[in-house]
């Protein structure tokens, strides 16, 4: 499963974003982002099942890391984007790390359980503490999805 592939191409990574100073302004931000990628969600609607998963458990997987996702109802296609802070906020993550790289996931309501295999492959990639400084490094959206496409191996 390509990585890339999930955020389909360049329009949907934004490098070093510096407007961010909270959670709940991640979270709008991100909801805004993936609803630009669909017309059967707005950035409301979003961002109210991103804020419900967020209250079972956070999705801060740690080492600056968070994965906001969640199962919606009204789309066809598993929407993603990714986005990299200029500074890292507090996220409630599970070892209590600031946030600074951020994968924002939504997938189709209806199927099977393949999005388990997306979030597991994205917290593989990064477990990988390279690949993440590789990541913070990355000013420009088409080089960091061109840095992408090369670490992806299937």
């Amino acid at each position: 499963m390509l990585i890339a592939s999930l955020l389909v191409d360049a329009n949907n990574i934004f490098c070093k974003d510096d407007s961010i100073t909270s959670k709940k302004r991640l979270i709008e931000t991100i909801s805004d982002h993936l609803a630009a990628s669909t017309k059967a969600l707005t950035a409301n609607k979003i961002f109210q099942v991103l804020v419900e998963r967020e209250r079972l458990g956070t999705t801060g997987l740690g080492r600056g890391v968070a994965i906001p996702h969640a199962r919606v109802p009204g789309i066809t296609r598993t929407i993603g984007t990714l986005m990299t802070l200029a500074e890292p906020i507090d996220y409630e993550a599970a070892d209590n790390e600031p946030v600074d790289i951020i994968f924002g996931l939504l997938v189709p309501d209806e199927g099977d359980d393949y999005h388990l295999q997306h979030l597991a492959r994205l917290a593989a990639l990064f477990r990988d503490k390279d690949i993440c400084q590789a990541i913070r490094e990355h000013d420009d959206p088409e080089k960091l999805f061109d840095f992408l496409l090369s670490i992806d191996d299937d």
